[in-house]
């Protein structure tokens, strides 16, 4: 009697689409669902996706959070999305997302989408008014010389606007990397900065992107490739 091996199963397309893993730059806001402001509601925060898969995804924003802490996401192409902090990035963290099955299907089923929109370069029509920075991560210097780290969500020649763990008053005068101006409008994730002086928009990244103050550190478990996607 002949004992002949079978070779293995081949993956359905189900399980091929579960490791896939998207990168993108998609503008969204979170709330660390522990946090609350002193009006006893959770602070929002801009950010922007990294990369994403079924699993879970790496975001860069200007608060960290702490490792296992809830997080709950929101990206118009997703929805709403809620998870826990994996690990901490320099700029950002990975965190997994938390879903039923159901739900997670139809996520894999955008993220399908999505990766081939993005291997066809099918053209966007979405059209961006205002500047996105390459590196969203700068630092709001206040007039005590305080430094708070910032993310930049947008900018223009006129103005900027920011998320940071600070909610300062209207009118208040602060520098965003070197440039000065004063918050002329606040928001659900932060608040807006009109320049004291219009800006050369080609010069405008160089002179907004001012690291902080301290030198990076990076947990032992950050990889260089991550920085590298979220630096990008």
């Amino acid at each position: 009697m002949s004992h002949r091996k079978e070779p293995p199963p081949t993956p359905t397309s189900a399980e091929r689409r579960t490791d896939v893993r998207v990168v993108v730059s998609l503008p969204g806001r979170y709330t660390l669902t522990r946090r609350r402001a002193l009006d006893g509601t959770n602070p929002e925060f801009a950010c922007r996706l990294v990369n994403i898969s079924r699993h879970g995804m790496v975001l860069a924003g200007p608060v960290s959070g702490a490792l296992e802490e809830p997080v709950v996401t929101y990206f118009d192409e997703f929805g709403a999305l809620e998870g826990r902090i994996m690990r901490r990035l320099y700029g950002g963290f990975a965190m997994s997302i938390v879903a039923d099955p159901e739900r997670l299907d139809r996520l894999e089923t955008k993220l399908d989408w999505l990766d081939k929109h993005q291997r066809d370069d099918i053209p966007n029509t979405r059209q961006h008014k205002r500047i996105v920075p390459k590196s969203p991560h700068s630092t709001l210097i206040l007039a005590d010389g305080m430094q708070v780290p910032c993310f930049v969500i947008d900018m223009s020649a006129s103005g900027v606007a920011v998320s940071a763990d600070l909610r300062p008053p209207i009118g208040m005068p602060l520098a965003v990397g070197t440039v000065v101006g004063r918050v002329i409008r606040r928001f659900a994730e932060g608040f807006a900065v009109h320049f004291v002086q219009p800006q050369d928009p080609s010069h405008l990244e160089q002179l907004l992107i001012k690291p902080p103050a301290r030198p990076r550190r990076l947990p032992v478990e950050t990889t260089v490739r991550e920085i590298a996607i979220i630096d990008a």
